[in-house]
């Protein structure tokens, strides 16, 4: 699934254009790389969003194409700081090998 659209089903942003914007500027990244709106999304990855001077990063739990209101949140966990950190450089050097 795109990331733009990932975005928006799980309500990480509420509209995908405005998804679709925040990549085109730079505040999303893909398993620690900024990512374009096309990017591919799949379990495991790491999505780092930048909303001013917070950042936010989930880790991608599962991808659907429908997902009611009440469901979205199953699709992703917040991840702290430092466990993101952890988890984009493992699953960086699993790509490597």
């Amino acid at each position: 699934m795109r990331l733009d659209k990932y975005l928006k089903i799980s309500r990480l942003i509420k509209r995908r254009t405005v998804a679709n914007e925040a990549c085109d500027n730079g505040r999303v990244t893909l398993n620690g790389r900024v990512a374009r709106a096309s990017a591919e999304v799949k379990p495991g990855d790491i999505i780092g969003i930048s909303f001013g001077n917070r950042e936010t990063r989930v880790e991608v739990l599962t991808v659907q194409e429908n997902v009611r209101k009440e469901a979205a949140a199953d699709l992703f966990r917040y991840l702290p700081a430092s466990e993101a950190e952890t988890a984009s450089e493992v699953s960086s050097e699993d790509v490597e090998s």
